[in-house]
C-alpha cells in the first residue's frame, strides 16, 4: 500500500487540531473538534487530544492483533481518557473530541470505520467511486440549525440563536438519537460506521477531514471522481490547494468559508496487499 498524506492548518495563529498517519496496511485520520474557550474544562486542548488519540491507535493497529476496529477505537478512547481523567473535565459535552476515519488492509479486503463526519472515497475498479461518511453529525447539525433560518447574519439576533443552536448540538454528541463522535467513552465506537471492500476491486481509498471535503459541498468545485482524478494529478496537497484557493476569494459571510483545518490521505496500489498474502500463503 502505498501512501500520501497532506495537512493544512486553518489559521496560521492556532494549532492544527487534525491528525493523519499510517503504519504498514493502516491509515488513520482524525478531526478535532476545537470549542473556542473551553480551556478551562481541559488545559491540554483538542490538538492534543487527537495527537494522542491518533497516535495510540496507530500504535495498537500496528500489533497486528486481529482485533476489530471498532475494538481497538474503543481501547484507544479509554486510554486517553484515562490520561486526562484526573485533571480534566472530559465529561463535559465541550470537552476535546474528534472525529474518527480509519482504514486497514486484513487479508484480501480493506476494512474501515468512521466516527462523525470525515469521509472515505472508494476508488472502485468498476464502477464510480463509493463514498462512505457517517451522516447522523450532519443530520443534528441541519436539525439544530433550523431556528437560523431567516435571521439575518451579523447581528445580534444572529449570534443569540446560533449560540443555542450550538448548545442544543453539543447536548446530541454521544446520546442515542444524536450522533457519536471519540471523546471519553470507549461505548462510543460501537456505534461507528464499518465495512469493508475486497482489495482486488480497488484502485485506491482516499480519506478525507470534513475541512478537505469542503471541495465538494459546500464549495462545489468538483465531485466525487473529480477529486480522485485530482489526487491522481496532484495529490493530497492538490486539493487542499484547491479549498484554499475558494476560502481565499470568499467574503466571509458563512462559517463554511472560514477556513477550517484540512487533511487528505490516499492510498493507492492496494492490490499488492493481496499479491503479498498470496504469496506468504
Amino acid at each position: 500500500m502505498q501512501v500520501s498524506l497532506a495537512t493544512s492548518a486553518g489559521s496560521a495563529d492556532r494549532p492544527n487540531e487534525d491528525f493523519v498517519g499510517a503504519v504498514p496496511g493502516a491509515v488513520v485520520l482524525l478531526d478535532g473538534a476545537g470549542i473556542p474557550g473551553a480551556e478551562h474544562l481541559c488545559f491540554h486542548g483538542v490538538a492534543w487530544y487527537t495527537h494522542r488519540l491518533g497516535g495510540a491507535l496507530l500504535g495498537h493497529l500496528s500489533r497486528g492483533d486481529g482485533r476489530d476496529l471498532a475494538a481497538i477505537l474503543a481501547t484507544a478512547i479509554g486510554e486517553i481518557a484515562a490520561e486526562h481523567g484526573d485533571t480534566c473535565d472530559i465529561a463535559d459535552p465541550s470537552s476535546p473530541q474528534a472525529t474518527v476515519a480509519m482504514v486497514r488492509a486484513d487479508q484480501d479486503r480493506l476494512e474501515w470505520l468512521l466516527l462523525a463526519d470525515s469521509y472515505l472515497v472508494l476508488d472502485r475498479v468498476d464502477a464510480g467511486p463509493l463514498v462512505v461518511t457517517d451522516e447522523r453529525e450532519v443530520a443534528a447539525r441541519r436539525e439544530c440549525a433550523a431556528p437560523l433560518a431567516g435571521v439575518v447574519l451579523r447581528t445580534p439576533e444572529y449570534d443569540r440563536v446560533r449560540a443555542s443552536c450550538v448548545t442544543a448540538l453539543r447536548a446530541r454528541r454521544n446520546r442515542p438519537g444524536g450522533y457519536w463522535i471519540a471523546k471519553d467513552d470507549p461505548r462510543a465506537a460501537r456505534e461507528a460506521v464499518t465495512g469493508s471492500w475486497a482489495l482486488a476491486g480497488l484502485n485506491g481509498v482516499a480519506l478525507l477531514s470534513n475541512g478537505a471535503s469542503r471541495i465538494v459541498s459546500p464549495y462545489g468545485q468538483t465531485d466525487w471522481p473529480g477529486v480522485l482524478d485530482l489526487l491522481r494529478a496532484s495529490g493530497p496537497a492538490g486539493v487542499i490547494a484547491r479549498v484554499r484557493q475558494v476560502e481565499a476569494q470568499a467574503d466571509g459571510g458563512t462559517d463554511a468559508q472560514t477556513p477550517d483545518d484540512a487533511t487528505v490521505a490516499h492510498c493507492t496500489d492496494l492490490r499488492a496487499a493481496v499479491r503479498r498474502v498470496s504469496t506468504i500463503r
